[in-house]
């Protein structure tokens, strides 16, 4: 079969820092936004976009005892006839500290307004992530598991790992490697390697996405590789 991918992986599903966030402190409570484009919109490796530009933004609200949730948003373009134009994301979750190593636990529901039940669009997934700072790079280890994956196409889990370390000038360079499962659709390996820098309060970054996905004997199209540039700002 031929697959047709979805959504963002956000904050809780990897550690792969992209933007800076910038707080408003109420009481126990923070607020961040983020508004940003991107030349591609790429999830797991494959484009949500058919290869074309987006347009994204955010709020979150973080506790101080750990607990987090937010919303997220994208244009998408899955080459579907026009019935899913936007991706609307709700999260939520808890994420701690222990002695250096991080943690979080948490869920994402992916939505698709607009769009046809009978496709079964829709889904949500729940999110375990590591995380270590060793100061001269940072691991993260992260699965995520879906009952009932984008399409219909049953239980799903995705595996990641990334890699992040400090260059001189305030740049830092990013690895990425995961494997998605799905039981009624194509196994497969993502992988990308990036590049981000502040400037001006924007964040900027530059990446190499691609999987091992053939098209179009496994992948409609979006899965093959591609360099993708991205701007973004936090308030």
């Amino acid at each position: 079969m031929t697959l047709r991918f979805v959504p963002f992986a956000l904050a809780l599903c990897a550690f792969l820092p992209v933007t800076a966030s910038a707080e408003t402190q109420l009481g126990d409570f923070a607020l961040t936004g983020s508004v940003g484009f991107t030349s591609d919109y790429v999830y797991r490796g494959i484009s949500q976009t058919d290869e074309g530009p987006a347009v994204q933004g955010g709020f979150d609200v973080t506790h101080t005892s750990g607990l987090y949730a937010g919303v997220w948003g994208s244009n998408v373009d899955f080459n579907d006839g026009d019935e899913a134009s936007v991706e609307t994301d709700i999260y939520g979750g808890y994420s701690g500290d222990y002695e250096g190593l991080a943690y979080d636990v948490g869920f994402i529901y992916y939505g698709y307004p607009g769009a046809d039940s009978d496709l079964d669009y829709d889904f949500w997934e729940g999110s375990f992530a590591l995380g270590y700072d060793f100061d001269v790079a940072s691991l993260s280890g992260s699965v995520n598991y879906s009952p009932d994956f984008f399409g219909g196409t049953g239980d799903a889990v995705y595996y990641a790992t990334t890699l992040d370390v400090p260059l001189p000038y305030d740049v830092t360079f990013s690895a990425h490697a995961g494997y998605q499962t799905i039981d009624d659709g194509e196994d497969y390996t993502d992988w990308s390697l990036a590049l981000a820098y502040t400037l001006a309060g924007f964040d900027l970054s530059l990446a190499y996405y691609e999987t091992d996905l053939d098209e179009p004997e496994e992948c409609a199209d979006g899965c093959g590789a591609r360099i993708v540039a991205a701007v973004s700002r936090s308030f």
